[in-house]
């Protein structure tokens, strides 16, 4: 509060002229700056933030959105989303930090697309061979797992569904047969490789600990889970609901992972750590979204129909966060940590607390499902 008042004097005392009056221009530009620093209180009264705002952001968020374009250009070349810059360029970043944003608007700037670096299933799946046979020559003792899991397969869909039979089966629901199931459901549908591509993908790019896509097929929980559910899911579309069943306790049993078959999960998801995440039967999950350890997304009671939340492209949800109920947590949106989700969260918006408000809206240049970052100062500043 200090800081901000001597701020306002100091732009006073710098404006006066000899009489000690303010010109007009003084006094909106001062004006604004109070409108954009106050801050309204969970009790409904106005404050001041600990951090001063910018009174030229509007032109420096368009500053930035040309500099982080510029580098995306310089890096990527041809594989930049042009057509996504000139629309945030046209309408104004700043004007996207704080205006209402239309979910819809962002759909498909933040779906899920093959991406600079994207690799395709064959050269994935040749990378991580790669990877094995540099593994197995450093490390011995992983040679003889390396060729059972890896080497010893022909192609992705081959080892994929050898590694999922192995964490799935057991002595009612043998391996083996597991392993032939996942094979034939990925010989006639392709687009659940690709999906499992881009979510192997997505974890490497997201998760700092993870050196590399061979780690992460053997040893993720997270991705693994996903990718076992996405084998029910298939399952359960063509009607064979028991055996999806089946799937979804093993997996549960197997990563502490606990997501029903009837759920739609998009493409480049990403489960961080994994454990203790629970998806219902009506929840939809979009593209690019990162779930933390603990999540739990919800129901609204025992009725029928849907009564799960949708979670909107490129989101981001904190450790132990819950989303509760028929909600929609929207694109490129972030829930802090531990907060509980009961009503819509605008996209490109931060919500934390129990019952979780709304604290901060975000540049439509943002995806906090990529960052991953849950410290930002406004939740280390915010009291519930």
């Amino acid at each position: 509060m200090s800081q901000h008042v001597l701020q306002l004097q100091s732009q006073s005392r710098s404006a006066r002229g000899p009489q000690g009056s303010l010109s007009s221009h003084t006094q909106c530009r001062m004006s604004c700056v109070a409108v954009v620093n106050s801050v309204a209180l969970p009790d409904g009264r106005h404050g001041v933030p600990t951090k001063a705002v910018a009174t030229d952001r509007a032109p420096h968020a368009v500053l930035e959105a040309r500099s982080i374009r510029q580098q995306q250009q310089l890096a990527h070349g041809s594989g930049v989303n042009e057509s996504f810059w000139d629309h945030v360029l046209r309408r104004g970043p700043e004007r996207a930090s704080f205006d209402e944003v239309d979910s819809t608007e962002s759909l498909s700037a933040h779906s899920w697309s093959p991406g600079p670096g994207h690799r395709s299933v064959v050269a994935l799946w040749d990378e991580v061979r790669q990877e094995a046979r540099a593994l197995a020559r450093r490390e011995p003792v992983l040679a003889p797992a390396l060729h059972a899991s890896v080497l010893r397969h022909a192609d992705f869909a081959a080892c994929l569904a050898s590694v999922l039979a192995g964490k799935l089966g057991d002595a009612t629901l043998p391996a083996s047969q597991l392993a032939l199931l996942a094979a034939s459901l990925y010989g006639a549908d392709a687009s659940l490789l690709e999906a499992a591509s881009a979510d192997l993908q997505a974890s490497v790019e997201r998760d700092p600990a993870c050196p590399g896509p061979l780690q992460c097929l053997l040893y993720s929980k997270g991705w693994q889970a996903v990718q076992a559910h996405r084998l029910g899911h298939a399952l359960w579309a063509a009607g064979r609901r028991p055996l999806a069943l089946a799937l979804q306790s093993r997996g549960s049993g197997a990563w502490g992972v606990d997501v029903h078959p009837a759920a739609r999960l998009g493409r480049g998801v990403f489960l961080d750590h994994g454990t203790g995440v629970v998806i219902g039967e009506t929840c939809v999950v979009g593209d690019g979204v990162s779930l933390a350890h603990g999540v739990t997304l919800g129901g609204s009671g025992t009725g029928k129909g849907v009564r799960h939340p949708v979670i909107g492209n490129g989101a981001l949800l904190g450790a132990g966060a819950s989303v509760l109920g028929p909600v929609t947590v929207g694109h490129c949106a972030r829930v802090g940590a531990g907060s509980v989700v009961v009503a819509d969260v605008p996209a490109h918006s931060l919500a934390v607390g129990i019952p979780a408000r709304v604290i901060r809206r975000f540049p439509v240049t943002m995806e906090p499902c990529k960052s991953m970052d849950q410290t930002l100062d406004d939740v280390l500043d915010y009291v519930i």
